[in-house]
């Protein structure tokens, strides 16, 4: 997903920042540079390449104000203020939840009353479960990537072509759980029904009672992630008063990228070298020496592991392969496994469908996605952002 979190010796560090060693250590005393002990030698300290990266950024941004609105947009300063989800200390929360705790017992339909924050009420008690298409559509469109196939089918979804932001949001609670539910039957091939999300799953990928709860969980997870480029993508649109289907069709196309929820089709591939090899540390070398990445490992906004993946894998059949490449690429590169390999590793440990890890982070985030859209419209405001325009000089009038 991100260039992984390297450290270096004093010298290459203090040189980095263009400081003295004692100003370096005077940054690991505040906090700002985390620090670890050198393998076979642990009297002698690495420091965090990623805690200096991002020093040095923000010591730019300081000597340079105009720039700080640019760099808000990458894994900068905080550019949106949202209750939904935080993300502080290396875990994540909903709504002051931590999330994996929440989703050791809540389903997905619990994520989403809490996510949008429907305070007792229950959006899909009254949510209609019709479906608006059937074997023969869904035969037509079987070729489709799996993001296409939900954009071409939740058009059909009464509620989501309504222009209904002129409202209350919460009479868009229904329409909300109906669209989720469509998402879900759209990602997996099938009808909606009104059954709790993960048992849909379960019944369409016949998985047993072990997989259905990694699946929930997994589920639960994937629901939000703060301010990432597909929930930004929803806010622009929901900003704009389009629909809720618009709005969720722009976090689907977000999603599709493989720099987001695309990025599991490329750890599927690694997956399937280490397999062919039967040597994750020759894959990871001949990667490495290629110029080419290796993709599941690693998150900018994690730097000591993420959250998601340490909560999932350990629930998970032991696979010699998946724990091969995670023990390679943790002594190798002191990198640890994201959500996109964990989704990856799950979909394989069940053997479910392919494309099964982007339609459980699909259907997953679609919580979050509502949840900033009707965030973002309570804030009845545009979000139009301007350019630092780099053309060609203007013409004299």
């Amino acid at each position: 997903m991100a260039e992984h979190d390297r450290f270096m010796d004093a010298a290459a560090a203090a040189q980095s920042l263009g400081v003295s060693r004692a100003t370096l250590y005077a940054y690991v005393s505040r906090g700002l540079i985390r620090t670890g002990e050198a393998a076979g030698d642990p009297r002698r300290r690495l420091y965090s390449a990623h805690d200096i990266e991002a020093l040095k950024r923000r010591k730019e941004t300081g000597r340079r104000p105009a720039r700080v609105a640019e760099t808000t947009l990458d894994w900068g300063l905080p550019v949106l203020a949202s209750a939904i989800t935080l993300i502080e200390d290396g875990r994540l929360y909903y709504r002051g939840h931590e999330a994996t705790r929440w989703a050791e017992t809540a389903t997905l339909e619990d994520t989403a009353r809490l996510l949008w924050n429907c305070e007792g009420r229950d959006p899909f008690a009254g949510a209609p479960t019709g479906a608006p298409w059937d074997a023969a559509l869904l035969a037509r469109l079987a070729h489709l990537p799996l993001t296409e196939r939900c954009q071409a089918l939740l058009p059909l979804v009464p509620a989501g072509r309504a222009i209904a932001w002129q409202r209350d949001v919460r009479s868009l609670w229904p329409g909300a759980a109906a669209l989720l539910r469509a998402t879900a039957a759209a990602a997996s091939g099938t009808e909606p029904d009104g059954d709790d999300i993960h048992r849909h799953f379960t019944r369409a990928w016949h998985l047993d009672e072990t997989g259905a709860d990694i699946l929930r969980r997994a589920l639960v997870l994937a629901a939000d992630h703060e301010l990432n480029a597909s929930a930004f993508a929803v806010r622009v649109v929901a900003s704009t008063g389009a629909s809720l289907g618009a709005c969720l069709n722009a976090g689907l196309a977000a999603l599709s990228g493989p720099l987001h929820g695309g990025t599991t089709s490329l750890v599927e591939i690694l997956f399937d070298e280490v397999e062919r090899a039967g040597d994750a540390a020759a894959v990871v070398e001949a990667r490495l020496r290629r110029g080419e990445g290796v993709p599941g490992f690693v998150h900018p906004l994690y730097p000591e592991g993420d959250p998601r993946a340490a909560a999932l894998l350990p629930l998970l059949p032991a696979d010699a392969a998946r724990e091969a490449l995670a023990e390679v690429m943790q002594a190798s590169a002191g990198r640890l496994p994201n959500i996109d390999f964990a989704l990856v590793a799950l979909r394989r440990a069940f053997n479910l469908p392919a494309g099964a890890a982007l339609a459980i982070f699909a259907v997953g985030r679609t919580v979050g996605w509502i949840a900033h859209a009707l965030e973002q419209r309570l804030g009845d405001r545009l979000i139009r952002p301007r350019a630092r325009y780099t053309g060609p000089s203007a013409e004299d009038a």
